[in-house]
């Protein structure tokens, strides 16, 4: 048998732990890393992290009026939803959260806010209709969870970041299951409450995730997990222009980039001799431009483990994404080609598919993001004196 009283101080310590470390994450994360998307929608996941602990109390579900609980269930529903990006911003370098993000997290909140007011579905319900509002809350709650999953397994192969890798699995098993087991709990519990002990073992479990991404976040692998801040020297960086009166200018080449890149990291003599035979294989064998080109049938070639590339490319080199990787090489050969007048009459998309691009559209997106112009507009500058 429990004891209530016990129960009750062990689950005011843990809530009061759990609320502590939410407040560092956010202060150490908006003090160092203001500007990246996943750190600032760290801070807001923690915020609204904090309500839910605040609102899954026993005591405050028990003794609040209802009217006061409103928004802190519907902050801790909309939870789903800010996982969810939060765990995009935070696998994906690329991703910026816009507008349609924000319309799910309230979308989700309304929804839940209205069935609050409605009641819960049942034989003394307001209406028939109910029942399917509460279930189209309930799958929206799992089928984020099951979107924040997906999107932590998105291009996991082609991640180089190792530590970043395996936080990718930490969050879908325990993101995942925690999301689902919590919701089970809820629908077998009257009015969708929790009791005293699963309700402390929600908080407990809480506070076990967030001391791991916590460690994750702000501890040795912080680097590893954030993108380096504007002016490292990546191929990214390399082949982008100086700016706008060098905005004719070639790009870089990419095995100068990575040259230049990898002069920075301490010498050794395997990884050189494995970076050199990367440089030779991509800018003297092309690889780059077979279009079923992956991290391992690249380590195939080079006759080496999977994992000493991926190091090499992230560590050496400075990329946090294999296909980056990939295609910083794909636009260098695109970009000589289209300023080379000799090749003025090549279609763009011809240029695009024998540099290793599968279709138009994803070269036109990857070149407009590399150079800040479309492909037909930087040849028309580069080409417009010759």
């Amino acid at each position: 048998m429990i004891n209530p009283a016990a129960l009750t101080l062990l689950d005011a310590a843990l809530r009061g732990g759990l609320l502590v470390l939410l407040l560092l994450v956010s202060h150490l994360l908006w003090r160092d890393r203001p500007a990246l998307p996943a750190a600032r929608l760290a801070v807001w996941m923690a915020a609204g992290l904090a309500l839910q602990v605040v609102g899954a109390t026993p005591l405050v579900e028990e003794r609040l009026a209802w009217q006061w609980q409103l928004p802190l269930i519907a902050v801790s529903v909309a939870n789903a939803v800010l996982f969810w990006i939060f765990v995009r911003a935070l696998f994906d370098d690329d991703f910026r959260p816009g507008w349609r993000h924000a319309a799910a997290w309230l979308a989700v909140a309304g929804l839940t806010v209205v069935n609050c007011l409605i009641g819960p579905p049942g034989p003394a319900g307001p209406a028939p209709w109910a029942s399917a509002l509460w279930l189209l809350q309930r799958l929206a709650t799992g089928g984020f969870a099951l979107l924040a999953a997906a999107a932590a397994l998105r291009h996991w192969r082609n991640d180089l970041v190792e530590g970043r890798r395996h936080l990718r699995l930490f969050i879908v098993t325990s993101g995942v299951a925690y999301t689902l087991g919590m919701l089970g709990a809820r629908l077998g519990s009257p009015q969708g409450r929790l009791s005293a002990p699963l309700a402390t073992l929600d908080v407990l479990l809480l506070l076990l995730m967030l001391a791991v991404l916590a460690w994750r976040l702000l501890g040795v692998g912080r680097t590893d997990l954030f993108p380096q801040p504007a002016g490292a020297p990546t191929l990214v960086l390399a082949l982008r222009p100086a700016g706008a009166d060098d905005a004719s200018r070639p790009p870089a080449d990419p095995a100068e980039a990575d040259a230049a890149v990898a002069a920075l990291a301490p010498p050794d003599a395997a990884e050189t001799r494995l970076a050199a035979s990367l440089q030779r294989l991509m800018a003297e064998g092309r690889a780059y431009r077979s279009e079923d080109l992956s991290l391992a049938s690249l380590a195939s070639r080079l006759a080496v483990p999977e994992y000493r590339l991926r190091r090499l490319i992230n560590q050496r080199l400075g990329h946090r994404n294999f296909s980056a990787y990939v295609n910083g090489w794909r636009l260098a050969e695109a970009q000589a080609a289209l300023a080379d007048p000799a090749q003025r009459e090549m279609p763009v998309l011809s240029i695009a598919l024998e540099a290793g691009f599968q279709s138009i559209g994803p070269f036109n997106r990857a070149f407009k993001t590399a150079t800040g112009r479309t492909p037909s507009e930087f040849r028309r500058e580069n080409l417009a004196d010759s």
